[in-house]
C-alpha cells in the first residue's frame, strides 16, 4: 500500500481523534437544516432539503466505491485523505468533508432564482451553476492536493488534462445532476424514491464490506 494509504488507515474511525470544534460544525449543520425544514413546512417546498441530502448521498456513493478501489487494488483508492482531521470516516472521507457536502446541495439550490426560464450565458441557470460549482469544487480539491491534504495516486486521476476531466465528471458534476433531477420531479413520491435509491446503493455496498471484513 502507498504511504498515503497507510497514513489514512491509521486512526480510521478512531473516536479518540475527535476534536471539540466538530460540535460547533454539527450545530451549524443542524441549524441550517432546522431552518430549511421549518420553511419547507410552511411553503410545502422541500426542494432545498432534498437537494442537500441528494448531494450528500451522491458523495456517500463516491466515497464507497473509492473504498472498494482500495480493497481490490490493495494499493490505493483514487483519493485518500491522510491529513489532520477531527475524525477520518473512510479512506478518502472525513467529518469536515461530510459537513461540507451536507450543506453544498442547499447552497446550490439557493443559488437558483426559481425562474425555470432563467438563462446565464445561454445556459439554463441550473446547468450553469452546476458547472460553476463543479469547477469551483475541483479548484478547491486541487489546492488541497497541492497542500498534501488530499492525495491522488493514479495517473488518470490527477492534475493532467485527462485526470481533471474525470474528477470534474465523476468527482462532482453528477452530484448536481442528481440534485437537478430530484428537484425537477413533480411528485414527492418520485423525489423520495430517487433519493432513497441514491442512498440504498452505497448502504448495500458498505454492508457487504462490513460483512466481508473489508477496511476502507
Amino acid at each position: 500500500m502507498t504511504e498515503a494509504t497507510l497514513q489514512a488507515l491509521d486512526g480510521l474511525r478512531d473516536l479518540a481523534m475527535i476534536k471539540w470544534y466538530i460540535i460547533t460544525l454539527l450545530a451549524l449543520v443542524f441549524y441550517v437544516y432546522t431552518r430549511e425544514i421549518k420553511e419547507a413546512r410552511q411553503t410545502k417546498n422541500w426542494n432545498a432539503v432534498l437537494a442537500g441530502v441528494t448531494v450528500f448521498g451522491a458523495d456517500f456513493f463516491n466515497e464507497t466505491w473509492n473504498g472498494w478501489v482500495l480493497h481490490f487494488t490493495q494499493r490505493s483508492a483514487f483519493w485518500t485523505t491522510p491529513g489532520d482531521t477531527a475524525l477520518r470516516t473512510t479512506i478518502g472521507w472525513n467529518i469536515e468533508i461530510m459537513f461540507m457536502f451536507l450543506l453544498l446541495g442547499i447552497i446550490y439550490y439557493h443559488t437558483l432564482s426559481g425562474n425555470k426560464k432563467q438563462k446565464i450565458l445561454g445556459l439554463p441557470e441550473k446547468w450553469f451553476w452546476a458547472i460553476g460549482y463543479t469547477i469551483f469544487c475541483v479548484f478547491i480539491e486541487c489546492v488541497l492536493n497541492l497542500g498534501g491534504h488530499l492525495v491522488w495516486e493514479y495517473p488518470f486521476w490527477n492534475l493532467s488534462f485527462r485526470g481533471i476531466w474525470l474528477i470534474l465528471l465523476l468527482g462532482y458534476f453528477h452530484f448536481f445532476c442528481w440534485a437537478i433531477l430530484v428537484i425537477s420531479l413533480k411528485k414527492m413520491k418520485h423525489k423520495l424514491i430517487t433519493v432513497g435509491t441514491i442512498y440504498a446503493v452505497p448502504i448495500v455496498m458498505n454492508l457487504i464490506a462490513i460483512v466481508a471484513g473489508w477496511k476502507y
